[in-house]
């Protein structure tokens, strides 16, 4: 019997028929491949968009990060010492969540920082450092622009002001009473400039209005810059830099928008871009509504409250209000018509 079981073994391994067979098991599973690649096909469109995509936001916002042309020094010290900043309130914002790092920590308390290197994942605390900035540093934008005027009820009622609760005293105590840098009159009338076409997203409003937290950390930055000689050609482009950071989706929309018009977003004009056309929600609006908007899963300070450094869900980008962000939406005094602005 098992003599049998060995032959037949043998007379089907030499059979003319096995060949056969198995070229048309072969075909049979290349045809199931193939046909299943024709249900299934490699989505080659969707990777070489990814690509791009990806190759864009890293134009608009490097993963590495940028350094700006200025020294924070020992500024954070400053601001601490004065009472700008309550620095247990403002630690405690970070340290309930894990966030307050060493780098965070040398920002606030060193007295020999360089230069200021923002990326996404400070983003946020370099907002919060730059507004403490901004509404403290003793300025006539401040003292007799639009902040002041009678018909909106007083500097203390916006979210710039209102909105930081974690100086020692009422902000308004700290409301452009530091001398933290003074400018020459040629360095005020250059941040006089400047700040008058950086317009911000969240609003319609340019610098020079500082109503909310991202204006007055904007104002802070341009007074930085200037106070340490930094070449209007540089500050255009650093604030255009920082809006990118602050509110990626919206700048990767724009450089979206300007790639399809066959410019790079390294060929932009900074000014063009951050003046009210482009920065402004109104005229941000207008060129969105021409751009299908990449998805990208991007995290920056794009709220107007004190950020804590916490990302919020991909890819959604709250505007949390203006007031601190502890976890609760904050009640402050606010102006608001559909932004941060009056």
């Amino acid at each position: 019997m098992e003599k049998e079981k060995i032959e037949d073994k043998i007379i089907r391994k030499n059979s003319p028929y096995a060949t056969p067979i198995s070229i048309i098991i072969v075909g049979t599973m290349i045809s199931s491949a193939v046909f299943y690649g024709l249900k299934n096909p490699i989505d080659r469109t969707s990777i070489t968009q990814n690509a791009q995509i990806s190759t864009l936001e890293e134009s608009v916002i490097p993963v590495e990060g940028v350094v700006f042309p200025v020294i924070w020094g020992n500024l954070g010290i400053q601001l601490v010492n004065s009472g700008v900043i309550d620095a247990t309130k403002f630690k405690a914002i970070y340290e309930q969540r894990g966030a307050f790092s060493d780098e965070y920590k040398k920002l606030l308390f060193g007295d020999n920082n360089g230069k200021i290197k923002i990326t996404n994942e400070n983003s946020g605390y370099i907002l919060n450092l730059l507004w403490a900035f901004g509404l403290a540093n003793k300025n006539p934008i401040l003292e007799t622009g639009e902040m002041v005027d009678p018909k909106y009820g007083g500097a203390g009622n916006f979210a710039s002001t209102g909105g930081w609760t974690i100086s020692k005293s009422s902000p308004m105590d700290h409301y452009s009473r530091h001398s933290l840098v003074v400018l020459t009159e040629e360095q005020q009338i250059l941040v006089e400039k400047i700040s008058r076409g950086v317009f911000r997203p969240c609003c319609g409003n340019s610098t020079h209005f500082p109503d909310c937290n991202h204006g007055m950390a904007m104002l802070g930055l341009l007074e930085l810059m200037a106070s340490q000689g930094v070449s209007e050609q540089d500050m255009w482009k650093t604030a255009l830099i920082v809006n990118s950071y602050w509110f990626p989706d919206t700048y990767i929309t724009l450089a979206t928008y300007m790639k399809n018009k066959g410019v790079d977003w390294k060929d932009v004009n900074p000014e063009e871009m951050l003046s009210a056309t482009y920065s402004s929600a109104q005229g941000y609006a207008k060129i969105s509504s021409q751009v299908i908007s990449p998805e990208h899963k991007q995290q920056g300070g794009g709220g107007c409250g004190v950020d804590t450094g916490t990302p919020a869900p991909a890819p959604q980008r709250q505007q949390n209000g203006c007031g601190v962000d502890a976890g609760q939406p904050a009640l402050v005094p606010q102006r608001q018509q559909g932004g941060c602005g009056i």
